[in-house]
């Protein structure tokens, strides 16, 4: 269990070597990002991106916002996106391109806190996975908790849902396949919920919807809601958001 294959970037970093990264999952050659540090890593994070293809693909920016000197970064593209093998299946498939990164990198730096984030689509990515491969915590931001929610919300992405996933009353089954709330007890690792009031893309109801389900189980979680926010907040907004989920990384460390 390892990458396969390492390329590296042309990323100028002080503190990491950047690569892009090739691992085998289910008979396919996926990539991903890598930020390693040049010192000891004490964290890693694992960026679960939103989107699909080239919309919301990975950007090294992004993922740069999530680390300090002695942080690992990570993003999967999952399977049929930007050179990786396989055909994307929205949270189906594509979640073992998720289980199998998390595995590799908790044998490359075992004993190492390992933090899922999961943005928009990725929402959903993480909140089937971090149980599974036992993550410190979970940071959903903007993302999505429901697919039926999403399907409901969004019209305009109905026809890809329907090609991708099926249709909610059609294919029902495979929609509660893709069910997370429902595993989630008490005993599940911390989540933080981020989101913005005035998101157009995934609207705040769907951060609520999990929330009630959280409170109701009686998890350990927190929120952060930032009503007149967008999908993406503006900058001073963006900074808050990140200050935030550092101090949550380094609170839920030091309770493990």
């Amino acid at each position: 269990m390892a990458f396969t294959k390492y390329k590296k970037m042309p990323i100028a970093l002080s503190t990491h070597e950047a690569y892009e990264v090739t691992y085998e999952v289910d008979g396919f050659h996926v990539k991903g990002l890598l930020f390693k540090p040049l010192k000891e890593a004490r964290r890693i994070v694992m960026y679960l991106r939103g989107g699909k293809g080239q919309v919301g693909r990975v950007r090294p920016a992004r993922m740069m916002q999530f680390m300090n000197a002695s942080t690992v970064v990570f993003a999967p593209y999952y399977r049929g996106n930007n050179g990786s093998e396989g055909h994307d299946a929205f949270a189906g498939a594509d979640l073992n391109d998720v289980i199998e990164a998390a595995h590799i990198l908790k044998e490359m730096y075992p004993e190492t806190p390992l933090h899922l984030i999961g943005f928009s689509r990725g929402g959903i990515q993480g909140l089937l996975t971090f149980q599974e491969v036992g993550a410190t915590s979970y940071i959903i931001w903007g993302g999505v908790s429901d697919l039926r929610l999403m399907y409901e919300e969004r019209v305009d992405l109905r026809g890809m849902m329907r090609r991708m996933i099926g249709h909610p009353k059609k294919q029902s089954s495979v929609y509660d396949e893709r069910e997370a709330l429902n595993a989630i007890t008490q005993m599940s690792p911390p989540i933080l919920i981020v989101h913005g009031g005035a998101d157009e893309q995934v609207g705040i109801h769907q951060a609520y919807h999990l929330e009630k389900h959280l409170k109701q189980v009686g998890a350990t979680y927190d929120t952060l809601y930032q009503l007149e926010e967008g999908h993406v907040p503006r900058p001073s907004a963006l900074k808050d958001v990140l200050n935030y989920i550092q101090d949550w990384m380094a609170q839920t460390e030091s309770e493990i």
